[in-house]
């Protein structure tokens, strides 16, 4: 996999909003928007253990994270998997205030774990 540049790693941790893409049950895919953490080598995303990007891993790990900010990119492509256990939670809410905010209390809390296999970026992101 090719690696982020030290622009790319400053990129992913401005406070940018990205999408996240997954297969919906219909085939198609379901893209919503997502607040995601990388450190060490593990994008992480905090969400309720209900949602629909749930659903849709748990059929299909397939996934794809892309942050757009101006002309800059950056997407990552990988396999996801579902986290309930609280020590992972906590991690991934502890990494998402430092970036984001302190998110509010939501007892169905999981962590989507996402091991990038593919990464790809505008110019000054991504090694070439």
């Amino acid at each position: 996999m090719r690696e982020l540049t030290s622009a790319g790693l400053e990129f992913i941790r401005e406070r940018h909003l990205a999408t996240l893409s997954t297969l919906a049950p219909w085939g198609g895919i379901h893209s919503v928007p997502v607040g995601f953490t990388y450190h060490g080598g593990i994008l992480r995303i905090i969400t309720s253990g209900d949602s629909q990007k749930v659903r849709n891993i748990q059929r299909n790990e397939a996934a794809t994270v892309s942050q757009l900010g101006g002309p800059e990119w950056i997407t990552f492509q990988g396999t996801a998997t579902i986290h309930t256990d609280p020590e992972a939670v906590a991690e991934a809410v502890a990494l998402y205030a430092s970036r984001y905010r302190q998110p509010r209390e939501n007892p169905r809390r999981v962590a989507i774990h996402i091991a990038p296999q593919r990464l790809m970026g505008s110019a000054l992101m991504v090694e070439r």
